[in-house]
């Protein structure tokens, strides 16, 4: 997450809403939420010390059960490119360089050349991105706090000058020590709703909010039953066809700018209904085309800030899978499938990039 020195803001997730630069000057108005302490939201159902959250569904019994779900020997992957001209939320930005043209060699009789790259990035929250412990929390009126009660003061790894360089406790390695390998399920949004893709919401009615009826009503209408302990959910809206891996590479500058412009404009995604429901049915992860997967900006509650993250990350440790390319499975038409992806092991890091795969 940038800092406010660095933004003016503190981005939520990958949300639209943002907090004023009031946080970093320490005026009376900085929103203040102490649902944690009302609730109780830890210590953790996974125990006081647990540093993981909801990959500890995973269990051998969810692995071999979503194992059946392989009928046809098929791959497809779910990982959108990286690349310097693709959407980014806020200032976070890709940058990538070959550090020498070789950047090694030629070396050896065989004359051996080699090239690196250098890439500068925010790691974890750029492309298809996963949402790590670190990555999402909440500002009460006793500090701020992170998945299983972590004040962040507390788990701050400090460098030279007192730079946080990690975030202890709540670093992506600690899921990353585990793999998410479970029944995998695409909710297709615009297909249960007879549009091309949903629109991004202006208001609390809008179509572009998918609520825990609108769940279950797409569950029944793509024959999949219930959703069950240890599934991963994802929720396609066609918002994420902005740039799609199909066509990004063959379009033209102006249109990358305009498909910029309007992804990072609002999104369609999960209302607080839905992601309840889907915390009530114990899920191993969410995920979906978007940048944040929650409805925004407007939502079921007003005011709300891309609350599926408080209330999914921060207070049950059910994680986030963001900017996902659902088109080969929309092309074989499937929506339930065996779903292989870990996060990868940076000490301290928010979150993580990758390429999950799902396999039919």
């Amino acid at each position: 997450m940038h800092s406010a020195g660095k933004l003016g803001a503190i981005a939520l997730s990958g949300g639209i809403a943002l907090f004023s630069a009031r946080v970093a000057q320490g005026q009376e108005d900085v929103p203040v939420n102490d649902k944690p302490f009302e609730e109780k939201w830890w210590p953790a159902e996974f125990g006081p010390d647990d540093k993981a959250g909801s990959i500890n569904r995973i269990t051998p019994d969810v692995v071999l059960k979503a194992m059946k779900l392989v009928k046809r020997g098929k791959t497809a992957t779910l990982g959108k490119y990286y690349a310097s001209d693709i959407p980014f939320f806020g200032a976070r930005t890709w940058t990538m360089v070959i550090p020498g043209t070789p950047t090694g060699g030629p070396a050896g009789k065989n004359a051996l050349i080699y090239h690196d790259e250098f890439v500068s990035t925010e790691i974890g929250q750029v492309g298809t991105q996963f949402d790590g412990p670190g990555h999402i929390g909440v500002h009460t009126s006793k500090g701020n706090f992170m998945y299983n009660g972590r004040r962040t003061d507390k788990i701050y790894q400090r460098g030279p000058g007192g730079r946080v360089i990690g975030l202890g406790d709540s670093g992506v390695e600690h899921v990353a020590e585990h793999a998410f390998v479970c029944r995998g399920i695409v909710l297709n949004a615009p297909a249960y709703r007879g549009m091309e893709r949903l629109p991004v919401p202006r208001d609390p009615k809008s179509p572009g909010i998918v609520t825990a009826a609108d769940v279950q009503g797409m569950l029944k209408r793509q024959g999949l039953g219930e959703i069950g302990a240890g599934d991963c959910v994802f929720l396609y809206t066609g918002h994420g066809d902005l740039w799609s891996n199909a066509t990004w590479k063959t379009l033209s500058p102006e249109r990358k700018a305009q498909a910029r412009k309007e992804f990072g404009a609002g999104e369609p995604g999960f209302g607080i209904s839905a992601c309840q429901y889907l915390a009530q049915r114990k899920i191993a992860l969410m995920g979906g085309d978007t940048w944040g997967n929650d409805a925004d900006p407007a939502g079921e509650q007003e005011g709300y800030a891309v609350p599926c993250h408080t209330e999914m990350q921060t207070r049950r440790g059910i994680w986030n899978l963001e900017n996902l390319d659902f088109g080969e499975l929309l092309k074989d038409d499937v929506s339930e499938f065996l779903f292989v992806w870990a996060p990868l092991k940076i000490i301290g890091a928010t979150g993580s990039p990758g390429n999950p795969v799902a396999i039919y």
